[in-house]
């Protein structure tokens, strides 16, 4: 697959967190529930999801770098194959399949425009920075 590497993680962070805002709240200003309660419902736990793996990330915007960008971008990956394919499998109609279809390819756009791990840190393993140690006294 050709990637334009366009996306720096720094920015695929504020990205992440800007998805999750609209995973979350977007259900309501839709009114996804009068459609499907579940649809409401799995839009609000991938936000969640979002900002939970997204904090646990090792670059800038996370907090515990337990995930690599490249493992990240794979959730991510993961994530947008639910949106894909729920409206197939649960049997969404009208906006709300248009809803996740949208949410769905547009992860998947964000995926390949971002810069991958090896891309982003170009240091050879002997020479990357290491995280400074916290102060145990």
């Amino acid at each position: 697959m050709n990637r334009f590497n366009l996306i720096k993680p720094d920015l695929h962070g504020v990205l992440d967190y800007a998805a999750a805002a609209g995973l979350i709240a977007l259900p309501f200003f839709l009114d996804l529930q009068s459609q499907s309660i579940l649809a409401h419902w799995l839009s609000i736990i991938g936000g969640l999801g979002l900002i939970l793996y997204s904090l646990f990330t090792d670059y800038l915007l996370g907090l515990k770098g337990v995930f690599s960008f490249r493992a990240h971008l794979r959730l991510d990956l993961a994530a947008a194959a639910l949106f894909l394919l729920a409206p197939f499998i649960f049997g969404f109609q009208g906006i709300v399949t248009g809803y996740y279809l949208v949410m769905g390819a547009g992860v998947i756009i964000v995926v390949a425009l971002s810069q991958r791990g090896d891309i982003a840190n170009p240091l050879p393993a002997d020479q990357k920075r290491s995280k400074p140690v916290s102060d145990t006294r």
